[in-house]
């Protein structure tokens, strides 16, 4: 049995291993790799996970308890105070609108409408795992349409609770024409209210509820105080995992799912103030057990039902994104977003999400749904994820430069007659600091920006900022181009930075060019597509922060300042060296990065065991000399300090 678990452990990790990667190198996410993944080892594919699938689903089910402790344990009562006006309105005319549709149209198709119902509930939901993970890749999160996303997605997973509840009574099929086993049966026949009445059985839930509820107030806080203070780490995490699985159980000795013990363990641990430490214990586990599930959920995936049905399952999965994709633009009109925000909501939701998986599974168990029913569409659901990495594409690259800009056209277009020196595009934190910088010493600036609702509050705030996608030619030449001096690249994505550098250098080749860049690729980018002014935007901050960790561990402020001056200087000098070096091939480049640290080493260790005359003439003797010197005003050489350390008299 040992041997059976480990050859079972050997062949997920392995296939995890090996699968997500690749799928990450090719732009489809980790959850996508997993199921691809999934489908290889499984029994439709190699068939290495045994025949039916059973330990696949065993691994499941544990993954589906984990991933609802979490989305438990991460709802905090003031983020949903914050976000209950989205929440509830948004999140909640979604579910039920589209399961009304969708409902409608499976009652249309011949479904009774218990089934019809589950189908629609379920096919509601979106998937949290790849929506959120790539809107915060694209920087999209904290733009409007990303906060609707994020409220949308929030009672989505909220609602997967009271479906869980009412599948049970949805049922029109005995358990066992489903599959169940009998195992199955002789757990429910052995419950703790299996024997009591209906009325006895209704109270002992609500009692057990209560009593999960109460126990967090009362009781969690003390015990995971006192484990600790035993300063044990491995032992909060067991703790954690501890009241997970008791409350699990306890649910399922009274009826419920365990799911849904799962997810009130979460909340117990949300409002204790240890919930940020057993985020970060848990969260390793958590990747774990979601990656297992999403294997198994690929294992599961009926890929010759897909081969036999090619046309039902295309059929499906474009029905599906068809009615999600309307009903969401609707609530986005009716919510008031912006043309450009309310598309993005809408290309970013239509999938299925994974909490379908486990609720056609639940509904099949339960007697709800036949596996005729979930077969196919458990396969549409696993494909209309795999679309939405390409829906978000879509939307980035042909929707949004069109019909994004078209609403302000059609409304109250942006003439703009300003002919400022400086054109700012994007006026996120960093384009807004820079901006703020330069209007405090009376520069004043043209501002694009291509979120809608930034630029109406920015308006309000009385600065003047012009909707629109700078990467555009004409609306450059309208924001004055051809007379600024300067052209500043505060753009959240690093390809349209570069897409912008090309339009500039192609139209407008008088204009300098600053560019902030997110890390040593994007700079790298930037550098040969011939911008001369490059910022990482953490460099500075994270020169300040080593500055003053040194002055902190004893250094004076003048080395610690003049050290973080010569790091800068010649790490600016090894970004452009390395830059050229990326050119010819990988192992130069690796090969002139590794020189470059020495180097920089060599310096700095070489720069303490000079004497102390530079070091204590000032701050940055270096560029100070070379300014007196450009405006012709050097004078003799500084006289050095007496041997006894004595400072020069106050006329040298």
């Amino acid at each position: 049995m040992s041997d059976d678990v480990l050859t079972q452990a050997f062949i997920y990790l392995a296939a995890a291993v090996i699968a997500v990667p690749v799928a990450k190198r090719l732009g489809l996410g980790s959850v996508l790799g997993y199921l691809i993944a999934g489908v290889v080892i499984g029994p439709f594919g190699l068939g290495l996970l045994g025949e039916g699938g059973e330990d696949v689903m065993h691994f499941a089910e544990f993954g589906v308890v984990m991933m609802l402790f979490v989305v438990g344990l991460e709802l905090e009562p003031n983020l949903l105070w914050r976000l209950r006006g989205p929440i509830l309105g948004m999140g909640g005319l979604q579910v039920v609108g589209t399961a009304a549709v969708v409902t409608a149209g499976a009652m249309l198709v011949g479904l009774a409408w218990q089934p019809a119902v589950a189908v629609g509930l379920t096919l509601a939901l979106s998937s949290t795992a790849i929506v959120l993970q790539s809107l915060q890749e694209k920087g999209l999160l904290r733009t409007a349409g990303g906060q609707s996303s994020f409220a949308v997605l929030l009672f989505q997973d909220i609602a997967v609770i009271p479906m869980l509840a009412l599948f049970p009574l949805l049922a029109t099929v005995p358990h066992s024409a489903t599959g169940a086993s009998e195992e199955s049966h002789a757990a429910e026949a052995t419950t703790w209210i299996s024997g009591l009445p209906a009325w006895a059985q209704t109270l002992a839930v609500l009692a057990a509820v209560a009593g999960v509820v109460l126990s967090g107030r009362f009781l969690v806080r003390p015990a995971l105080r006192a484990v600790a203070a035993t300063r044990l780490r491995e032992l909060f995490t067991a703790a954690a995992l501890l009241l997970v699985i008791g409350i699990a159980l306890l649910m399922t000795q009274v009826g419920l799912s365990p799911a849904l013990g799962t997810f009130l363990a979460g909340v117990v641990l949300a409002n204790s103030e240890y919930r940020h430490e057993l985020e970060g214990d848990i969260e390793p586990f958590k990747g774990l057990l979601l990656g297992l599930f999403f294997i198994a959920v690929g294992a599961s995936i009926d890929v010759a039902l897909i081969l036999a049905q090619p046309l039902l399952i295309v059929g499906l999965v474009l029905a599906i994104i068809a009615v999600k994709f309307a009903v969401l633009f609707a609530i986005s009109r009716a919510f008031k977003l912006s043309l450009d925000q309310g598309l993005l909501l809408a290309f970013a939701l239509p999938q299925v999400g994974e909490f379908g998986f486990v609720l056609f599974a639940f509904a099949n168990q339960q007697g709800v749904l036949d596996t005729t029913i979930t077969s196919p569409l458990v396969a549409a659901v696993a494909l209309s994820m795999a679309l939405t990495p390409l829906l978000l594409l879509v939307n980035e690259r042909f929707v949004q430069p069109r019909f994004g800009t078209r609403e302000r056209a059609a409304g109250e277009p942006d003439t703009i007659d300003d002919r400022s020196p400086v054109i700012i595009a994007g006026f996120g934190e960093f384009g807004a600091t820079v901006g703020r910088l330069l209007r405090a010493n009376g520069v004043r600036a043209t501002v694009l920006d291509l979120d809608s609702d930034r630029v109406d509050l920015l308006r309000k705030l009385g600065m003047e900022v012009y909707y629109g996608d700078a990467s555009r030619y004409d609306l450059l030449l309208s924001a004055g181009a051809e007379e600024a001096k300067l052209l500043v690249l505060a753009l959240d994505s690093p390809e349209r930075t570069v897409e912008l550098v090309h339009t500039a250098r192609t139209h407008f080749p008088h204009l300098q060019i600053m560019a902030r860049a997110f890390e040593w690729n994007d700079a790298h980018d930037l550098l040969e597509a011939g911008v001369e002014h490059v910022y990482r935007q953490s460099l500075d901050t994270a020169l300040r922060a080593g500055t003053e960790a040194l002055r902190l561990l004893g250094a004076r402020a003048y080395t610690a300042q003049r050290a973080a001056q010569k790091f800068l200087r010649h790490d600016e000098e090894s970004l452009r060296q390395l830059t050229r070096s990326r050119a010819a091939d990988r192992t130069s480049y690796l090969s002139a990065a590794r020189q470059r640290i020495e180097d920089l080493e060599r310096i700095m260790l070489a720069d303490r065991a000079e004497p102390q005359l530079d070091r204590d003439a000032g701050w940055d003797p270096e560029s100070l000399r070379e300014e007196v010197r450009r405006l012709g005003l050097a004078g003799p050489p500084p006289e050095r300090p007496s041997p006894s350390g004595a400072a020069p008299a106050p006329g040298d």
